[in-house]
């Protein structure tokens, strides 16, 4: 995508604005001419990654029609991360990167990039437990779940997003002495809600990601069982 020095220095007079946290907007086309239109970082941690309001997003997209997402790397190199093109594959729009530091630029385009299932990073909403699961049951059984919008720390606010979540997306309780493959497995991980959700493989093996780590298969033992709180198994199985 061509940007004119008008709009790159738009979109990086912002991104120096917001630094040291990440910025985030759109580029959209009003009037026959590509404009930036900056956003709100509606992310916990805002220094680490953004999450773009979506009333900002609504406004934007009213004003004319969205041709790109932006945002920056206040402290790396523009280059897109595997959350990024993840991100940009499910926007279905390209992505410009800016550091506002050095004023290197970068940029990504919707592919077929597909995340591997152990050593993603963690990004909440974007590549979390949730996704992977997602990913998993699309990818193995060809199961379409719903990306639900989720906030960081959902769980402390009373948001029960699990449990008032799976029976729409086809699941029903199964007893734990009745657990195989394939099950999903509601955790709680320091907390009074689910807020933690893995895949049973076999052999005593899960498939999950915890925040702050590498998704990845795991002993599901020990703290992992005395913190379950449902095993759920799709209606298709």
């Amino acid at each position: 995508m061509r940007l004119t020095p008008a709009l790159k220095a738009d979109i990086l007079q912002h991104a120096q604005a917001c630094d040291p946290h990440e910025m985030c907007g759109v580029i959209h086309v009003v009037k026959g001419r590509k404009r930036f239109f900056p956003c709100s970082n509606l992310a916990a941690t805002p220094a680490e990654h953004f999450v773009l309001d979506p009333e900002d997003y609504a406004a934007a997209e009213d004003q004319g029609e969205i041709v790109a997402v932006v945002h920056s790397h206040p402290t790396s190199r523009p280059q897109p991360s595997p959350a990024d093109q993840i991100s940009c594959n499910n926007t279905g729009v390209p992505w410009v990167i800016v550091n506002p530091k050095t004023e290197e630029w970068g940029y990504c385009e919707p592919t077929d990039f597909e995340l591997p299932y152990v050593g993603r990073e963690f990004v909440f909403g974007v590549v979390d437990c949730y996704s992977l699961v997602r990913d998993w049951y699309n990818r193995e059984w060809g199961l379409k779940l719903a990306d639900f919008p989720r906030r960081d720390g959902f769980w402390e606010r009373g948001e029960n997003l699990y449990l008032d979540s799976y029976r729409s997306q086809g699941f029903r309780q199964v007893p734990f002495e009745e657990l195989q493959y394939g099950d999903a497995i509601l955790i709680q991980l320091g907390a009074e809600l689910p807020n933690h959700a893995a895949i049973y493989l076999s052999d005593q093996q899960i498939l999950h990601h915890v925040q702050g780590r590498l998704s990845s298969r795991d002993v599901y033992g020990g703290y992992y069982v005395k913190s379950t709180a449902m095993v759920l198994r799709h209606e298709s199985r």
